[in-house]
């Protein structure tokens, strides 16, 4: 039997939520964040809003557990905005991105990009390939064993550079914050996601760590995307 005290701090901690994301511009921020991670100055350009407004509303979401800062792994100046998911399902608009084609990029084309594009290709009917925007001699140990975890074989993938891709991505989705401080390119739709690298920390946790966490934001926007007509 579920324990009272359990339920009653779990629908404490969702009517928190739920009052926070009871506000216009707050709500908006969380639709932003659904999908992409954004840093703080470009969701205040995105919402037509000043950073003094949404700094005041990130606060009452960050009180509510909703949203979480990281630090870019490239500019260690900049920050970026996450959302945490885990009580919003069903809550946030529904988008749909079509695309015929999907492009993860990373710096090194090693680790990241390469485990997103294995994942995605599991689970999604639309084509997906990776790129580095200074692409690695070799992909990662450290990726081939968490991948393999995954029942992934990324043995005999080669990292390759953006000015290698020859087919136009539709939706284009930076999993490194140096990638998309670098310049990403193409006239494509754009998503970010904010995740640190496991090939600085060199650990098969951190490995690990970055191919689950791939894998959740992966399954996530696979529900969202959908073939072009």
């Amino acid at each position: 039997m579920t324990d009272p005290r359990l339920t009653t701090v779990d629908i404490a901690r969702r009517a928190k939520a739920h009052r926070a994301l009871g506000d216009p511009v707050r709500l908006a921020v969380a639709d932003r964040l659904a999908l992409s991670d954004a840093a703080p100055q470009d969701l205040a350009a995105d919402l037509g809003i000043s950073r003094a407004l949404l700094s005041h509303h990130l606060g009452a979401l960050r009180d509510a557990g909703l949203v979480t800062e990281v630090r870019s792994n490239g500019d260690g100046r900049r920050k970026y905005l996450r959302l945490d998911r885990s009580v919003l399902d069903g809550l946030l608009a529904r988008t749909v991105i079509r695309a015929n084609h999907v492009l993860f990029v990373c710096t090194g084309n090693a680790a990241r990009s390469q485990l997103a594009e294995a994942l995605w290709a599991a689970r999604s009917p639309v084509p997906a390939s990776s790129a580095g925007t200074a692409p690695a001699p070799a992909v990662h140990d450290g990726a081939v064993r968490a991948a393999a975890e995954l029942g992934l074989d990324l043995r005999g993938r080669r990292p390759r550079s953006l000015e290698s891709v020859t087919t136009p991505p539709d939706l284009v989705v930076s999993v490194c914050d140096l990638a998309l401080e670098s310049g990403v390119g193409f006239d494509a739709h754009h998503v970010h996601w904010s995740i640190p690298d496991p090939v600085a920390e060199g650990t098969p946790a951190a490995f690990r760590a970055a191919a689950a966490t791939i894998a959740g934001r992966v399954d996530t926007l696979a529900n969202a995307v959908a073939p072009a007509a």
